[in-house]
């Protein structure tokens, strides 16, 4: 590291379970994360801010005046542009340091696995049952770890799907989509703004520890947390023989 990484950085420098070590591990980290909304915003900002080296955003949506109350990567002057490119440019003033290569292309069949296959782990910061599975299959074939959370109203979820280290896989847990109209959207139902911020938090403290091997990641449990009582609770998840996905045969 440069004399000014060691002084950017140098809070989790002094932490025993990060240290220079895990330092390096994060700028050398290429890091995925799928929608730069309302989850991927305070993901993206505290990940460039730990200095983990690669940040691909995968994202074509542009941005929306009802989407400022908790996406909070983009600014008033940013509606109408792509999300991805407003993202490069408020994550540059973050970190200069880091690299941010912007995918402005709509997740697919065709291109999922290719675009898994640069990066060593994967935030879903999506709000859809379809893109999920897809998502969460392709980590699957690529042995690459997934953190997924979701939110809606006053309430978020999150977790880490990693079977390839014994870890349930997404659809081992959510088997197949609730049915239509029981699991609305953030335009459907609502949701109190700072939720977004502790949620896509979350997700990148579960990074951070992923990449530097520190504490215990979110494998094999779901973190609930109720913001409207202040109350969280954790759920524990096992992988299933039978799951199409990761399943043993």
């Amino acid at each position: 590291m440069t004399p000014d990484e060691i002084e950017r950085y140098a809070r989790h420098i002094v932490l025993r379970e990060i240290g220079g070590p895990g330092q390096n591990k994060l700028l050398n980290a290429k890091l995925l994360c799928i929608g730069a909304g309302g989850l991927g915003s305070p993901a993206l900002l505290y990940l460039a801010a730990a200095g983990v080296g690669t940040l691909g955003i995968v994202d074509d949506d542009e941005v929306s005046l009802s989407n400022l109350q908790r996406q909070v990567l983009h600014e008033t002057n940013a509606v109408g542009e792509a999300k991805t490119s407003s993202a490069v440019r408020a994550l540059a003033r973050v970190n200069p340091n880091i690299s941010v290569v912007p995918h402005n292309i709509r997740l697919e069949e065709a291109n999922v696995d290719e675009l898994i296959a640069r990066y060593d782990l994967v935030l879903d910061g999506t709000d859809n049952f379809a893109t999920r599975y897809l998502i969460n299959a392709a980590c699957v074939r690529a042995k690459t770890p997934l953190i997924s959370a979701a939110m809606s109203q006053w309430e978020g979820q999150i977790s880490v799907y990693d079977p390839a280290n014994g870890g349930p896989c997404y659809q081992c847990v959510f088997p197949q989509a609730p049915a239509e109209g029981l699991a609305p959207n953030c335009a459907q139902a609502g949701v109190m703004g700072a939720l977004a911020g502790v949620m896509g938090s979350m997700m990148a403290g579960e990074a951070i520890k992923l990449i530097t091997g520190a504490g215990q990641v979110l494998r094999g449990e779901i973190l609930i947390y109720d913001s409207l009582y202040g109350e969280t609770r954790k759920l524990k998840t096992s992988p299933r023989t039978d799951c199409p996905i990761c399943g043993v045969p």
